[in-house]
């Protein structure tokens, strides 16, 4: 499947790194890989036309700091996604540097959580993941932080601009051995949160509707008390309209966990699929542009797995370049940051021994695709949102990513193959207000910018 391409990492010093995020760092409306690194500078790599470069402002590069996980979201409602990175300088508990919450104003970055007026209300606890999370649906974000060993942290911004900690009164500051989160529609219309735990159960989440949430994970039979979680990832496995989700279990049996209407969640893990890895980060997406999904095991210190749905069964497919049976996998991402279409695909390694990211990409094989990134209100990306694409007799949904555990956060972009589907019938978007915008027989091979119908009132 996969062939090297690290070739065109041109700035790849071998460090720790960790966690990846994909979001706009400068403002040009392309986006850029934000790369953790644990006691080494944070990496800022920007797609040139001879491979990618480091562009990291001084300011977020941060080398003092043990960076793990990130996460980019809009929380002031600017049309700009701000940068949420997680610190992490003890295994849990409590910590000695809080995490950074950096905003891009009057053409700097600034942590919001060095200000004075924020000092109260530090996140002081390790943590390992980090979702965007607009839990009422208004295009404004905050940042949903998965601790292990305190309470869970929902930071917003209140009506005077100051950091504060919603999760109290969301019913979302648990306290567990928190390794991975998602955000999206997944069990409602409107933004739910499954965090998968290490030492117990995973909890999910549900949004009520006023901005609380329940947790239904037993209830709905996700809760999987035996697991130790790391990776998860959302897709659409049995193409029957509603996500699903992939839960890594480290050094344990990994899980497909699938809904149906009205019924609890069932594991449809095949015997190869659930066998036990070292498993990171998780990534469902469509790398061979062929209109199926495959799921990437990013494993630590052993082979990397890719999964393809053969026969309505999951089968181990050949991965390729990407296997790195010495790699020493931390954190991975997708994004289309050459503009062919084709998914790269980009993985961080660390924790044990320094080592260098690694690129790989997909053979063009012809296949079409199409590319849709939705907008909030505000014209930020439209994390959370849910899109809908009829093609070809079929039916294929994505939501767009706003945190996908462990530690990541993919390109905030529904990026769906066609294989050799030239016409597509609809595109429709669904914001987390409700809203919905549908597209009539859009051209392939192309992005799609879509902007919310409503306009913000000054």
């Amino acid at each position: 499947m996969f062939i090297d391409r690290s070739h065109l990492l041109l700035h790849n010093p071998p460090q720790l790194n960790y966690g990846i995020a994909v979001t706009d760092l400068d403002g040009d409306g392309a986006f850029e890989l934000f790369v953790a690194g644990f006691s080494y500078p944070n990496l800022a790599l920007k797609w040139t036309d001879e491979g990618f470069i480091n562009v990291m402002p001084p300011e977020l590069a941060d080398p003092r700091r043990q960076s793990i996980g990130v996460a980019a979201g809009d929380i002031d409602g600017d049309g700009t996604e701000e940068l949420y990175v997680l610190n992490a300088d003890t295994f849990s508990g409590r910590k000695r540097f809080a995490d950074r919450l950096f905003d891009h104003a009057d053409g700097e970055w600034v942590d919001l959580f060095g200000l004075p007026m924020h000092q109260d209300i530090l996140n002081l606890t390790t943590g390992r993941s980090v979702a965007c999370v607009d839990r009422f649906g208004d295009g404004r974000y905050g940042f949903f932080v998965v601790n292990y060993g305190g309470p869970m942290r929902l930071y917003e911004l209140d009506e005077d601009g100051r950091l504060d900690d919603a999760a109290p009164r969301s019913h979302l500051d648990k306290a567990t051995g928190g390794r991975s989160v998602l955000a999206l529609p997944l069990v409602t219309s409107r933004m739910d949160i499954f965090a998968g735990n290490e030492n117990g159960a995973n909890f999910l989440f549900r949004n009520n509707g006023d901005g609380t949430f329940i947790d239904v994970a037993e209830e709905l039979r996700i809760h999987d008390p035996i697991g130790d979680a790391r990776g998860v990832a959302a897709l659409d496995a049995n193409e029957d309209g509603l996500f699903d989700i992939v839960c890594a279990n480290w050094e344990g049996y990994h899980r497909l966990f699938t809904q149906s209407a009205g019924s609890p969640f069932t594991d449809l893990a095949s015997a190869d699929f659930r066998s036990s890895t070292r498993a990171r980060t998780v990534i469902a997406a469509d790398f061979d542009n062929d209109g199926y999904e495959e799921i990437f095991f990013n494993n630590m210190a052993e082979p990397n797995r890719l999964f393809a749905q053969r026969d309505s069964i999951w089968r181990s497919i050949n991965i390729g370049a990407a296997l790195e049976s010495g790699g020493l996998g931390t954190g991975a991402a997708v994004g289309d940051f050459d503009g062919d279409g084709r998914l790269e695909l980009i993985v961080a390694h660390g924790e044990s021994a320094r080592q260098p990211l690694s690129l790989y990409h997909t053979p063009d094989n012809g296949n079409h695709w199409l590319r849709v990134l939705p907008q909030t209100v505000y014209g930020a990306p439209a994390r959370g949102a849910v899109v809908t694409l009829e093609a070809g007799g079929r039916r294929q949904i994505r939501a767009i990513d706003a945190g996908s555990g462990y530690l990541c956060q993919m390109e905030p972009v529904a990026h769906f193959g066609l294989g050799a589907v030239s016409e597509v019938e609809r595109i429709t978007v669904r914001w987390l207000d409700g809203t919905q915008v549908t597209l009539e027989s859009p051209s392939v091979d192309q992005v799609l910018k879509v902007e919310h119908i409503e306009t913000v009132v000054p």
